[in-house]
């Protein structure tokens, strides 16, 4: 019993060491924040929001790079950001009311190396998303940060195309 047991757990080892994402990787750095256009909490506190709002970005960030060379590293330099919707006092709270007239935005510059740290593509980058409210599918309906997820996909998948790996 003991040697199909060892068996199995080598067996789990091996697969799940094959099966490992290979990914570039990631950097971001978040430059003059409390100067960012609009990170407002709303009701909570600002800190914890822009906190938690800075790592959803990076762990979206970490799964956009999935799509690149696992010997590529993707510099990221957030200059501002501008969520969508706008927070405003419904009834007694402060909360994000969300209309086509505050659309997301955010400016960055990014860098995108080589295993020997030369640089493949760099750009200063200015998004934003005019019509976020019109697309269709959503493919982040239901998460915190949905539409400005969705504008960079749209970005990343224009931007890195010849170098996403199939």
């Amino acid at each position: 019993m003991t040697k199909i047991i060892t068996c199995l757990l080598s067996l789990a080892i091996v697969i799940s060491q094959n099966t490992a994402v290979q990914a570039a990787q990631v950097e971001v750095k978040w430059t003059n924040p409390d100067k960012y256009t609009d990170v407002d909490a709303g009701e909570e506190h600002r800190q914890h929001f822009k906190d938690r709002t800075f790592k959803a970005f990076e762990k979206h960030f970490a799964k956009l790079a999935e799509l690149l060379p696992e010997n590529q590293k993707l510099i990221f330099d957030i200059t501002n950001v501008d969520l969508a919707g706008d927070v405003n006092f419904g009834g007694v709270k402060r909360i994000r009311i969300v209309k086509d007239l505050f659309f997301p935005r955010m400016e960055f510059s990014y860098q995108l190396l080589n295993a020997d740290n030369s640089v493949i593509k760099s750009e200063e980058v200015s998004l934003k998303d005019m019509g976020f409210m019109m697309h269709s599918g959503l493919r982040y309906r239901n998460q915190t940060l949905g539409y400005e997820k969705e504008m960079l996909d749209d970005w990343f998948k224009k931007t890195f195309e010849n170098e996403m790996v199939k």
